[in-house]
C-alpha cells in the first residue's frame, strides 16, 4: 500500500510540475535593421517555439533562421546565404529567466518584468537583458519583448557596399502567446 501511495503522489507531483509549463510553436519574432532613406530591411518569423516554466520563470525559445520572411525575395536570399549562413547555422536560440515571475499575480493588465539570458546566433552567444511585458489573456500567457543587438556581436560581416543601408544596431521584437502544456 505504501508503494502505491508513493507512486500516486509521485505521478501527481510530476503532473503538477508539467502543468506549470506554457508553450507555443507559432511565436512571432521579427527584426528591423533599416536605415532611413533606404529600402526597409526587416523580416518576420511566425514559427518560433518558446516555453515558459511558470514555477521558476525560466524561458527558452528556438527558431529556424530560414523561416524569416522578407518582402523582397532577393533580400531573403542574401540574408540566408551571405549574412546568417543559414545552412551552417540553421537555428537561433534564447535561454534565460523572467526575474520575479509569479503566475499567480498575472492579470489581463500588462506587467513589466526583467528578462535576462543568453541569445545564440551563428554559434555565438551574447548576454541579453531587457524588459518583458507579460499578461494573462484568458488561459494564455502573453510575453512581449524587444531588444537591440549588433551584427558584429555574432560575427555577421556587412560588406562595405551595403554597410550604409543596414543599421549598426538591429531591433529584435518577440510576441509569444503561450498555452498551458
Amino acid at each position: 500500500m505504501k508503494h502505491i501511495t508513493f507512486w500516486l503522489l509521485f505521478a501527481l507531483s510530476i503532473q503538477g510540475v508539467m502543468a506549470q509549463k506554457y508553450f507555443t510553436k507559432t511565436g512571432l519574432t521579427e527584426f528591423k535593421a533599416s536605415v532611413a532613406a533606404f529600402e526597409p530591411v526587416e523580416a518576420k518569423n511566425n514559427s518560433t517555439s518558446a516555453i515558459l516554466n511558470a514555477t521558476n520563470g525560466q524561458v527558452a525559445s528556438l527558431l529556424f533562421v530560414k523561416a524569416f520572411r522578407f518582402r523582397v525575395a532577393l533580400m531573403e536570399e542574401h540574408f540566408n546565404e551571405n549574412y546568417m549562413d543559414s545552412d551552417k547555422y540553421p537555428k537561433a536560440s534564447f535561454k534565460g529567466k523572467v526575474i520575479g515571475f509569479d503566475l499567480q499575480k498575472l492579470t489581463n493588465q500588462t506587467q513589466t518584468y526583467t528578462l535576462q539570458g543568453t541569445l545564440t546566433i551563428r554559434g555565438k552567444s551574447k548576454a541579453v537583458k531587457t524588459k518583458a511585458h507579460i499578461r494573462k489573456l484568458g488561459s494564455k500567457v502573453v510575453v512581449i519583448s524587444s531588444f537591440w543587438v549588433k551584427p558584429a556581436d555574432f560575427d555577421i560581416k556587412i560588406p562595405s557596399i551595403v554597410r550604409k543601408k543596414i543599421a549598426k544596431s538591429i531591433e529584435i521584437k518577440t510576441h509569444y502567446e503561450l498555452i498551458k502544456r
